[in-house]
């Protein structure tokens, strides 16, 4: 009988957090919900660090406001205080990420926000798997713990 590979989350140290999983984890009704919690379980059991950057923040925040109410984004500006580390993208950073967005947004819809998020896990984080549900942390190449 064969082993179970383990998932990236759980070989991994640090885990980034996109838009869509922490909407996703916040909203019932989203679809991916469900697997939202059991990832949010799996980054718990493996101690692995759940990061994002302060554009996802802002951008959740923003959606949840928008969709679910200010109880849902204040709930979620509550959890950087337990266990969600933010980080700050470097001016040099910002400026690779509109080079990324300029040159693949014409071709494929594409986020300054994932461009941002790109840059700081390819530059910041070696590639630390991601949680997200959209499709273009994928396209960007970056590894997508769904």
């Amino acid at each position: 009988m064969g082993r179970k590979a383990k998932s990236p989350v759980a070989r991994a140290p640090k885990v980034f957090g996109d838009t869509s999983y922490f909407y996703a984890l916040a909203d019932p009704k989203d679809e991916h919900h469900v697997r939202a919690l059991v990832l949010s379980r799996e980054v718990a059991a493996a101690g692995a660090s759940l990061f994002t950057t302060w554009d996802v923040v802002v951008e959740c925040v923003t959606m949840l406001r928008y969709r679910l109410g200010y109880a849902a984004a204040a709930r979620f500006l509550w959890t950087l205080e337990i266990g969600l580390t933010v980080f700050h993208p470097s001016e040099d950073d910002r400026s690779r990420a509109i080079e990324i967005f300029l040159s693949r947004s014409r071709v494929r819809a594409l986020s300054l926000c994932d461009a941002i998020s790109y840059v700081v896990v390819s530059r910041h984080f070696d590639w630390a798997p991601c949680l997200a549900f959209d499709s273009d942390f994928a396209a960007l190449g970056l590894t997508v713990w769904r």
